[in-house]
Formats: C-alpha cells, structure tokens, sequence
C-alpha cells in the first residue's frame, strides 16, 4: 500500500484504491450507517415475517357471531358453575402474525359491534374460557375523527381478542374548540381508567396508528416503558431517532407516576413525546421496544387539524424538562369531567381541560361544544333504580354533578377535585 501512495494519482494501483473507498462509502449509507452494516454482517435472532401475505385482521375468532357466553364469577376466576378457569396461555395460540389493515373502516360502529359480540359495554373484554394474565387499559386521545376511530375499533377489537388479554378502551375527548392537547388528555385518561380498575397495564395509543402484527402483544414490561410503535410506515418502518417515543407506548401505573406521567403545558402538535422520553431518563428508567420486525403500524393520513397547530413552544418547553418534570405533570393535573358513557365499544369520556393560555391573554374565551363521538350517545348508569342509587351515592361522595342528555345526572370531578399536589404524585386512585 505505502508503494502505491507514493505513485501518482493516476496509477492503476491508486485509481483502485479510490474506487474501494467510493464503494465502501455508498454501502455504509445504503445499508443505513454502522447498525445496518453489523445487522448484514452479524448473524441476527429478529424474528421474520412476511408481511407480503397478511391474514385477515378477524382471522381465528370462532366464537364472533354467537352469543356471549353465561356470566361467569371474574373477580374469582370462576366459570358460571364455580369451577376455575384454567390460566390463558402464553403466548396465545390466536396468534396469526401479520394482518391486514383497513385504513378507514367501511363499517358503522353498529356493524362493527356485531363483528365483536363479546365485547361489553364500555368497550370491554375478557376471555371467556381461561384467566388472562394481563389487564391492559387502552388510552386514546380524541377529537373530530369518527373516521379514525371506526377504523380503530373495527381493527384493534379482534386484534387485542386473538392475544386473550383482558382490556378496555377509553376515547379521552376534549370539550370546546380551543388548542388541542393531547398530553393532558392522556393523564386524564389514566387517571379515569384507573378510577375503573386497578390495570396493570396503560396503553398510551394514537387514533390513527393501526398494528400490523399480533406478536406485538399490548402488555407491559415490569421494569420499564415501552414504545411499541417502532415500525411505522410514515417512516418507512424505521425508528426516526433512538429516543423516539411517539404514536403507541406502555407503562404500568407505577411506571407513569415514577415519570410524573405527561406534561400539561404542550398546547398544539409537537414536542410532548419528546419531553416524555427525557422523562423515563430523568426518573431513572430506560425505554424498551419490541423488534422492529414486529413493531409494525400503519397510520392513516389525514390533513393537519385546525386547533392542532404546530406549537411555536415546544423547544422553549423541552429545555426546561429537567427542571420542571417534578411540577408539571400529573402531579398538577387540572380537569373538569363532563360525562362518562359506557358506549358499546369503548367508554367515552369528554373533558374540559381548559385552553392554551396564550390564547386568553386580553379575551374573553368562548367555549363551542365539539362534535360528539357518538350523537347517540346516552350516560352509562340509568337504567335500573339500583343504578340510580349508586349514581347519588357517588355524586354525594364527589361533591358535584353534571346533567348529561335526557335529563340524567353522572357523576364527576370537579377542577379543585382532580387537582393534585406535588406531594401526592404517588396516589392516583
């Protein structure tokens, strides 16, 4: 080599070496720098899967179109003549990997209830011939996309079933037409959800990201956060940037508290996942993914949302996470509970959240009620007198009241009720 460097640029020995450099070069980037290099030239256990031949996303659900099963005991684990249920076992023999994925469900919500018979109100389920051992909240931030939604229920109903979890899906809608925010409706989301149940498990989930493969369980890691939507198509099924923690994530309950849960102040598109992600790190914890091979979504295109602007703060905000993640969280989380309705597929809950304060410095705000998910939408306790009675009891126990359509009253938090302190970031229910 040290002889051909010392002969002229035009020898045959330096035009060769110039040419391998040039080629080395143009397969670094083409592979995708050093990772991509390693993953050609070390062996990797990444499953495959061909996503060229993907099953129908209802694929293996015998039991859809018949009736529901009898009742059974789930707080023992009981079937209805008190023998036990046998543990579901892992992993699901459901399990078809790669589905398709229709971006905009064709389907009405009334179809899309009779495609899941077994689903309850409030967009519940539990399998009904084995004891789940996963309990998983799924929280979605909401509002004007019935589109999305329809294509969301049709597809992560039957999706979520084949894995024998038991699940339920909460629609966190924010009231009025102001700036959108969507980290504030996902710690009231949590914090609803946890209000239900005591889920061991929180999904943190866009309205319009649909999953491609039922490998990519909606569980939890015990120790961290997880982001599960590593391979999304915008992004031609690659992670955009290491600490990327955008679009379907994971924590357990404790887990989100450690971290503060979200941050409340990001009115607009932008920057709250970000500040989450410095979140995990500031706490001490890490962000865990499923193998990109899995990890697959579609999201469904749509235009940008008025009231959904891109946030001029969000870099201003995000320098200021490390010293403000203690104070600006769920720990200081601020909202008034409108109406809660056990829907057919999904428990809605419609908040006021309040409104960008940038926005009402020197006006007076007029709140517009946005669309509802449902127009016929009804409260979820109001049917039998025993319904009504636990609906006072709670009332009187939460201090206040809000009338929902056709006169019936369902309990709900005020602001000051919500409002948490500091101190008290460990407590959620």
């Amino acid at each position: 080599m040290m002889a051909c460097c010392g002969r002229s640029l035009d020898s045959p020995c330096t035009l060769a070496l110039l040419i391998g450099f040039q080629f080395a070069f143009v397969l670094y980037f083409s592979l995708g720098g050093f990772r991509g290099l390693v993953s050609v030239l070390v062996h990797t256990t990444e499953p495959e899967f061909d996503y060229s031949r993907p099953h129908d996303v209802y694929t293996n659900l015998s039991h859809l179109g018949a009736p529901p099963p009898p009742p059974r005991n789930s707080s023992a684990g009981l079937t209805a003549s008190g023998q036990p249920l046998r543990d579901c076992p892992i992993p699901s023999p459901m399990l078809v990997g790669p589905v398709s994925v229709h971006l905009f469900s064709p389907l009405s919500l009334d179809e899309i209830k009779q495609r899941n018979p077994l689903v309850l109100p409030g967009g519940r389920y539990r399998p009904p011939d084995c004891e789940p051992h996963h309990h998983t909240a799924i929280v979605v931030p909401y509002r004007n996309r019935l589109s999305h939604l329809r294509a969301l229920l049709y597809h992560l109903h039957p999706f979520l079933q084949r894995q024998q979890i038991h699940y339920s899906i909460y629609i966190v809608q924010q009231w009025g037409n102001g700036t959108f925010n969507r980290a504030k409706l996902l710690n009231v989301g949590v914090r609803e959800a946890l209000r239900d149940e005591d889920w061991s498990c929180i999904f943190l989930h866009d309205v319009d990201l649909l999953p491609e493969n039922d490998h990519n369980t909606y569980t939890c890691h015990k120790q961290f956060p997880t982001h599960l939507s590593v391979a999304m198509d915008k992004f031609r099924y690659r992670l955009p940037y290491p600490q990327y923690f955008g679009g379907v994530s994971a924590v357990t309950p404790d887990q989100y508290m450690k971290m503060n849960g979200f941050p409340n102040q990001y009115w607009g598109w932008g920057g709250e996942d970000d500040d989450i992600a410095a979140r995990v790190r500031l706490s001490g914890m890490k962000i865990v993914r499923p193998p990109v091979a899995i990890g697959h979504y579609k999201m469904i295109k749509h235009r940008g949302d008025k009231g959904n602007e891109q946030n001029p703060r969000r870099f201003d905000l995000l320098k200021r996470t490390r010293l403000n993640w203690h104070s600006d969280g769920l720990s200081s989380l601020n909202y008034e509970l409108l109406s809660k309705e056990l829907e057919p597929l999904y428990t809605n809950l419609t908040v006021d959240i309040g409104e960008d304060p940038r926005l009402n410095q020197g006006r007076v705000p007029v709140a517009v009620k946005s669309t509802p998910v449902h127009p016929r939408s009804t409260s979820n306790v109001r049917d039998t007198a025993k319904q009504e009675n636990k609906l006072e009891e709670r009332a009187a126990a939460n201090n206040t009241v809000v009338k929902l359509s056709e006169g019936k009253r369902a309990p709900v938090q005020s602001k000051t009720a919500n409002q948490t302190t500091q101190g008290q970031t460990g407590v959620v229910k």
